[in-house]
């Protein structure tokens, strides 16, 4: 059985070092271990530290596409290498090497095809407060969209079965680990997740330059994602408040028309509320013949 530990770098000289000297070099019930950096369009000398301590498979952008890119390269380029299970870790040694063992693990022992680390949040001392209550309900949120209980939906330490990498097929710019959960849930993949310790932080995110933003590329993820993968359920909410809509101007013309000004005025709301009324039923009439 194959392993390959993926790790999307831009400009990690720094930090990589640290993060290849912490992985394991053997694990129990696994034959090869290889290494493949994702170098994401790196202005310093990652590729050179790479290759200086033998990293076994390097894959380069001319520049820089954003963590969601390299992550599915790295998927591409480690089923392309005959991977049978691909972990992907982070080059600022976030993640300890030494977990590697018992993420594998579910899938070695054929229980699951994704497993995630679970960190304990509310004992990392870098999140703010505010960041750690967004955590968790952003992981609650795609929970209960996705029908999974994966405890810490963001967490980038993560490890994936040959099968299950070949039917994911991503879109997101910003992050892959909320898409990834959502469509594996979707295709009926198994999952499960394992408590992780991290280490201390290296240097700041780039994922984002401050909480608002990741609270703004977040959301408008959640809405592209759930929109992309369950339209019949967004649209046919869609259709309901438009009829809806309409309905309450139906309301406004009779009201006035009984009360106020009698047969004459107020024509506008009726034309509105056909209008909406027709969109809605159209749009419900799609989603149902469509379902």
């Amino acid at each position: 059985m194959k392993l390959i530990i993926q790790i999307p770098c831009f400009n990690e000289e720094k930090t990589l070092p640290i993060t290849l000297k912490n992985l394991p070099r053997r694990i129990d019930g696994i034959d090869e271990i290889e290494i493949l950096i994702i170098n994401d369009g790196s202005t310093d000398k990652t590729v050179e530290v790479a290759e200086k301590m033998g990293v076994n498979h390097i894959v380069s952008f001319k520049k820089n596409r954003g963590l969601a890119k390299s992550y599915i390269a790295g998927i591409n380029a480690s089923l392309e290498l005959g991977a049978d299970i691909i972990v992907n870790t982070d080059a600022d040694n976030q993640y300890k090497g030494e977990d590697i063992p018992k993420l594998i693990k579910p899938i070695v022992e054929k229980k699951a095809d994704i497993v995630i680390g679970v960190r304990k949040i509310y004992k990392i001392s870098h999140f703010s407060p505010t960041k750690k209550l967004l955590q968790k309900f952003g992981s609650w949120i795609v929970r209960n969209i996705s029908g999974t209980n994966v405890p810490d939906v963001t967490c980038g330490f993560r490890a994936i079965n040959k099968e299950a990498a070949i039917h994911l097929n991503l879109f997101s710019d910003f992050t892959y680990t909320l898409e990834a959960i959502i469509q594996a849930a979707k295709k009926g993949l198994v999952f499960a997740h394992i408590p992780i310790e991290i280490n201390e932080k290296t240097r700041e995110s780039r994922l984002c330059h401050s909480i608002w933003h990741y609270i703004k590329l977040s959301v408008s993820t959640i809405i592209k994602i759930y929109t992309v993968y369950y339209p019949h359920k967004v649209f046919s909410k869609i259709g309901g408040i438009l009829f809806f809509a309409g309905f309450l101007f139906v309301l406004r013309f009779i009201y006035f028309y009984f009360k106020i000004s009698g047969p004459t005025g107020h024509t506008q709301s009726l034309i509105i509320a056909a209008i909406l009324i027709i969109l809605g039923f159209q749009i419900l009439v799609h989603c149902k013949v469509n379902s």
